[in-house]
């Protein structure tokens, strides 16, 4: 029994004292940034595939979580030094993320008019900007298993962006199979294969592209069947009135020769249902902006919130809690967070084993 006592004791402890993330990742604790500029593909070397990294001047900290975003402009405009994505990134960099503004494929200005009457064209550039969402994400992950240059916490990986950037987020993540894809009537699997399967061909191959949450401002989903029991935890923030990201669903742009969008309205009643950890700010009589970051009070509300969000979703606010025990002496141990979701699941590990009477045979290796 004093065995048992001093191992909780020691777990408690060390889950108490982790579990406050050092005073991080709510408040701004940092004065100022700096910006690092890299191409984060190893295939392409050209301006879409640049990206800002935002880190705090001073920040020494090398597990921090890191978010992606990516600017709005309906495929065809915008940049990563869009006003929005440069206040966004430097919030969260101010509050001890590492937070990337990245560039990524855009229609060419020759192409405009043919792209939006294309559903074909739309589904590539969607994909295309998906695929180098994805290699920016392996590109980091790479970074870490060689050294980990920006220190950051690969199991906190988040993902967001503003209009289109939010499509893309939302695609990266809840696309999980190419099957998944229509092929009537307009085979878009075939386009996916072409440009390298869901992973796309931007490059950084051999890591994994998945991540931790989406956050998600006036984003929306193509197809809401996308969206399932096992998908990432999702933040979004859009007007009600919205209708170029329509708030429920509606061709983008509303424009009827592009492809439907739903927003908040539809996405976030369907997490609900599934279980999916979620969080909805809607600004009501409000419809689509975003463009012009700090100076619009929404924007400033959906940062705070969103930071609020992710708060709940990082390693440093996750426990560990012995739930059930299982016959034939296994166990089920349950990794949840302080939103209650479980992050892991494992049976017979091989830290510690409990038996039927709660006797732990082997001290748990804290590391």
């Amino acid at each position: 029994m004093k065995y048992l006592l001093t191992t909780l004791l020691i777990s408690l402890l060390y889950h108490f004292s982790y579990s406050q993330c050092n005073n991080r990742y709510q408040a701004e604790i940092y004065s100022s940034v700096n910006i690092t500029t890299v191409n984060y593909s190893d295939v392409y070397s050209d301006n879409f595939h640049e990206m800002d990294i935002y880190t705090a001047d001073g920040d020494t900290a090398i597990n921090r979580p890191l978010i992606i975003f990516h600017h709005g402009g309906s495929y065809y405009q915008g940049s990563k030094e869009s006003q929005g994505c440069i206040d966004f990134c430097t919030v969260f960099a101010k509050k001890g993320y590492v937070a990337v503004s990245a560039n990524y494929r855009l229609v060419s200005l020759l192409n405009i008019v043919s792209f939006l009457s294309n559903h074909s064209e739309q589904y590539e550039e969607v994909l295309k900007a998906t695929a180098d969402m994805k290699s920016a994400i392996r590109h980091f992950k790479k970074d870490f298993s060689n050294g980990n240059t920006y220190g950051i916490d690969t199991n906190a990986i988040f993902i967001g962006g503003i209009s289109s950037g939010g499509v893309t987020a939302i695609h990266s993540a809840y696309i999980d199979n190419i099957t998944d894809l229509p092929t009537s009537p307009i085979n878009v699997q075939n386009i996916a294969n072409a440009l390298g399967g869901l992973d796309g061909d931007a490059g950084n191959d051999g890591y994994s592209s998945s991540i931790n949450g989406i956050i998600n401002f006036a984003g929306g989903i193509h197809q809401l069947n996308w969206i399932d029991t096992n998908d990432e935890p999702i933040f979004s923030a859009q007007g009600d009135n919205d209708v170029i990201v329509n708030y429920n669903c509606g061709p983008g742009l509303n424009n009827p020769s592009v492809l439907d969008l739903c927003g908040l309205g539809e996405i976030h009643p369907i997490c609900d249902s599934l279980g999916v950890v979620n969080q909805a700010l809607t600004f009501n009589n409000a419809d689509h902006f975003w463009v012009v970051g700090n100076s619009q009070p929404e924007f400033l509300q959906a940062i705070d919130s969103a930071t609020s969000f992710l708060y709940q979703l990082l390693p440093c606010n996750q426990t560990t809690n012995i739930t059930e025990l299982l016959p034939n002496k296994r166990k089920l141990i349950r990794i949840t967070n302080l939103l209650g979701k479980n992050i892991q699941e494992k049976y017979n590990s091989p830290m510690f084993y409990i038996y039927d009477d709660g006797y732990v045979e082997r001290k748990i290796i804290l590391k």
